[in-house]
């Protein structure tokens, strides 16, 4: 039977920065006009309340290219069907943003302001997207943009987690169950497609694997819970019949997991974290969680 450990605090903030994760798009239209480091957007994770001072968020979009950006801003709620699949739907209508559209000149920042305008007696807390949206320029005039056309204009979209909590909303989360896996270990590459969520896309066949301990947390509490902002302790039995105890501090683990969202109200997901060393299959596996 799988020791159980329940986890009170985990999500008020995540202390630890979060890797910074992007969603592109490119359009196969008119020139190349951008680089690959043609915009920035921090924080990448925000934390209000529907209520009083912490209702309102500030993010800053940083222009890095080497010519003006122009953005949009678009905003989705977020949520979980039963098999864990991610889905998200337009919710601009939950927020005032100011400016919703702007240019950033080159070496330039524009700060825009996200305020919550939904409801202020939000029972659970929600999960959002505000998305940073490059709006692609009309290069189909005279001139030399339109000589140089039939290239592609690659587009930049980033996308900030923002989480709207009810005061005095806590998470209650429970290990459901701790089992040996095999890993995927992490892939070298410089983007990666919406992870900041958790969970990965599928595993190269060739992709080097290590052990690990697939864990299922259940949240009952009224907020959501960071996973990646608590340091993991796993204890049971090694293959080679010894004891066996594995620390992953929050680092660690939000290297393997992301954020690793868990929303509140019955929420369960499964998260995969390698351990290095291989626990025992058919023992107990106590998972704890320590801030």
């Amino acid at each position: 039977m799988i020791n159980h450990a329940t986890l009170a605090q985990i999500g008020a903030r995540a202390a630890r920065p979060v890797r910074l994760l992007l969603a592109l798009t490119t359009i196969a239209l008119a020139t190349f006009a951008t680089t690959a480091d043609a915009m920035r957007v921090s924080p990448m994770v925000v934390e209000i309340t529907t209520r009083g001072a912490g209702s309102s968020a500030r993010i800053e979009v940083q222009n890095v290219g080497s010519t003006a950006l122009p953005f949009e801003t678009r905003i989705t709620r977020l949520e979980f069907g039963e098999d864990g699949e991610m889905i998200e739907t337009p919710a601009d209508e939950d927020f005032l943003v100011f400016p919703p559209q702007g240019i950033v000149p080159v070496g330039g920042r524009q700060v825009v302001r996200v305020q919550w305008i939904g409801d202020p007696d939000l029972a659970l807390s929600r999960a959002y997207y505000v998305g940073i949206h490059q709006i692609p320029v009309d290069l189909s005039g005279d001139g030399e943009a339109a000589a140089v056309g039939g290239q592609l204009q690659v587009v930049y979209n980033m996308k900030s987690l923002l989480t709207v909590a009810p005061p005095g909303a806590e998470p209650q989360v429970r290990v459901i169950s701790a089992t040996p896996t095999m890993v995927a270990a992490a892939p070298q590459t410089a983007v990666e497609v919406d992870p900041a969520l958790g969970g990965a896309a599928p595993a190269p066949e060739t992709q080097e694997m290590r052990p690990g301990v697939s864990v299922e947390l259940r949240n009952t509490g009224t907020r959501y819970a960071m996973m990646s902002a608590a340091d993991w302790t796993l204890e049971g039995t090694g293959v080679d019949g010894e004891p066996l105890r594995v620390v992953l501090s929050a680092t660690q683990v939000n290297e393997a997991v992301g954020v690793g969202y868990l929303a509140p109200a019955g929420g369960r997901r499964t998260f995969d974290v390698p351990t290095g060393q291989a626990f025992a299959p058919g023992r107990p596996i106590r998972v704890s969680f320590s801030r």
